[in-house]
């Protein structure tokens, strides 16, 4: 019989062939039993009993269900689960040529080596000494296909299937015992072993499996991360005219700006900058400086969103603030006598609760709006600090003065707040000292302290209250006091400041001795009568020609020596880039305010024509000497 499903349909093909007679039911059951076909008759009906028959059956469907190893298709539909502690229970396996035995059930089941991977040849060993390729063929021919079978002299061969699958049900084979038709010679039987084979062509097909494998693997993740992986930025275009033509026209476009100083930026790491074409660059990056200008200009409309939003959301709090005192305000009318006594137990009881609720949700309100206001008025002391810089050169020397007035000022206003809460408090305690006051029925049956006593505690933390705001004031007023001296310290030092300015105009002879004689005849002839009466016009005769400092001297001497080997003259950016390397707490700015106090040593030109036009500065102290 070459395969189970082939049983049923040529069963009346093959009853000559079969060396049972079917009149024998009980023989016939067990044979189709072993192969795992349903036992029916020739005519249709059932030959045994459903308890007898193979589990999992229905005769309904038609179909054989395979819960034996032999039967092909015993990988789709899974067998019942067995109990571990049961023996398998084999039966005789009849074949055309040959019948099979199976061992002892209380005998342990045959050993079998580890399994190969990809393993699809089995060794069969153990077969009698006439069986022939053909019968071999007929037995295994059951289990699946076979592709080559490989027989020995020595009573043993291996057989390849086309599955891995099918060496499984060949395995269940072993121990079983082989007789050549109904002979009884020693040479026509033998007890088979069936074992796994280990073979290469096996071994490699196997490989080759799991190398394809690997590769779609290989090729899924690589799908799945050129999913996730962001995409690639644009290519940057080279340089070229009509590059640059099209990249000035997008750098002055604000959509395309982004991109534009992109290329701009990589042009320049590529080191496209030279001799010819260098105004072209120059151009481009003065292009991405205007932009600056539109960015501060958006900085400065998004600002003004903001605090239009700020106002907006003020005014709301300070409407819902204004609801609150008016709903408030109801609830204190309600609590007076003349509508209190009206209200019942329970209707006194909901409005006190509902009372308290809205005055803290008041408080808490008026708190965020007072936070709000402290940080309004921090910005505007911020902003008035950052408007006057050129304030700080006169605070240094009089620092100590300011830092003292800075302190005062910041504990008067925190005294300021503190005094501000304690009022509220106090306020607070009134109102319910005013109505605990009331003479209520209802309040001293219920509560276990008497309003007389609950009047006591307000009144002495009321008291307590008042002596802390008592002692407020007096350090408010100490404070006050303080911050009025120091006032007048700093504004006696500032005299003492003037007078010695004073004294160095009229000891540096040398500087200003031109600028006096002049002054001194046009005082004479009336030009001028009241010029050296004037504390502005010294101040401006000092800042112009005087050295104030040793800092400021040896940073002359450094920038005449720097710009007399330099007889063209050269910008503030390259001046200041190699004071740096000396000093690098020297600013730009105290360069060029330095220069401009001295223009009869220093003088400013500009050099260049079109986009190359810029600012140089110029050492002339010796052709102010010669001139003089």
């Amino acid at each position: 019989m070459a395969s189970a499903a082939d049983g049923v349909g040529n069963l009346g093909a093959e009853q000559n062939h079969i060396s049972v007679p079917v009149a024998d039911h009980g023989a016939w059951a067990t044979a189709m039993n072993n192969l795992g076909i349903m036992p029916m008759g020739i005519s249709g009906q059932q030959l045994v009993s459903d308890s007898l028959c193979i589990q999992r059956f229905d005769p309904g469907l038609g179909l054989i269900a395979p819960i034996n190893p032999m039967i092909a298709g015993i990988s789709l539909v899974p067998p019942p689960p067995v109990p571990p502690d049961m023996p398998v229970i084999k039966e005789i396996i009849h074949c055309k040529s040959c019948t099979l035995f199976p061992q002892n059930p209380n005998l342990p089941p045959p050993s079998t080596r580890e399994r190969p991977p990809g393993c699809k040849t089995v060794f069969v060993g153990g077969l009698p000494e006439n069986a022939t390729e053909e019968i071999i063929r007929e037995v295994f021919d059951q289990c699946g296909e076979i592709t080559a079978i490989r027989k020995s002299k020595k009573n043993f061969c291996h057989i390849r299937f086309s599955e891995e699958f099918m060496v499984d049900k060949a395995i269940y084979l072993s121990g079983y015992r082989m007789r050549i038709g109904s002979s009884t010679d020693k040479k026509d039987s033998g007890k088979i072993h069936v074992d796994f084979a280990q073979a290469r062509d096996d071994l490699y097909e196997w490989e080759c499996k799991q190398r394809l494998l690997a590769r779609e693997e290989r090729h899924r993740r690589k799908i799945h991360e050129d999913r996730l992986r962001p995409p690639s930025p644009p290519p940057i275009v080279h340089y070229s005219e009509h590059e640059v033509a099209l990249l000035a026209d997008r750098l002055k476009d604000d959509h395309k700006f982004s991109e534009a100083i992109a290329i701009l930026f990589t042009w320049i790491d590529r080191g496209e900058v030279n001799r010819r074409t260098a105004n072209h660059f120059y151009s481009m990056i003065q292009s991405a400086n205007s932009h600056v200008r539109r960015l501060m200009s958006e900085k400065a409309q998004h600002e003004e969103e903001l605090e239009r939003a700020k106002e907006a959301f003020k005014n709301a709090l300070l409407a819902i603030l204004n609801q609150f005192e008016q709903i408030t305000a109801v609830f204190t009318a309600a609590t007076r006598q003349k509508a209190w006594d009206h209200f019942s137990k329970a209707q006194r009881k909901n409005i006190d609760i509902w009372r308290k609720q809205c005055e803290e949700l008041r408080n808490a309100h008026s708190e965020e709006i007072m936070g709000i206001r402290r940080e309004e008025e921090m910005e505007m002391s911020d902003d008035e600090s950052d408007e006057s810089p050129c304030k700080k050169m006169r605070t240094e020397e009089n620092g100590v003065c300011d830092q003292t007035q800075a302190s005062l000022k910041e504990e008067n206003d925190s005294l300021r707040w503190q005094l501000d809460a304690y009022r509220n408090e106090v306020e607070l305690l009134r109102k319910e000292q005013s109505r605990a006051s009331r003479p209520e029925d209802d309040h001293s049956h219920t509560h276990p302290h008497s309003p007389e006593a609950q009047i006591q505690l307000l009144q002495q933390s009321m008291h307590s209250m008042q002596q802390q705001l008592l002692n407020l004031q007096e350090k408010l007023s100490s404070k006050e006091t303080e911050l009025e001296q120091a006032r007048e310290e700093h504004r006696y030092l500032e005299g003492e400041v003037l007078s010695l300015r004073d004294k160095l105009l009229s000891s540096n002879g040398e500087t200003v001795e031109g600028t006096n004689g002049e002054l001194h005849e046009k005082g004479i002839n009336g030009c001028v009568p009241s010029l050296y009466h004037s504390r502005d016009r010294r101040t401006e005769l000092i800042t112009r020609g005087v050295i104030t400092s040793e800092k400021e001297a040896l940073l002359l001497g450094i920038i005449s020596t720097f710009l007399h080997v330099h007889p063209f003259g050269a910008n503030l950016e390259y001046l200041w880039s190699y004071i740096q390397r000396l000093d690098s707490k020297v600013s730009a700015g105290e360069l060029e305010r330095l220069m401009v106090r001295l223009p009869s040593m220093f003088r400013q030109e500009l050099s260049g024509v079109g986009a190359t036009l810029e600012k140089r500065w110029k050492f002339c102290g010796f052709d102010t000497l010669s001139s003089a």
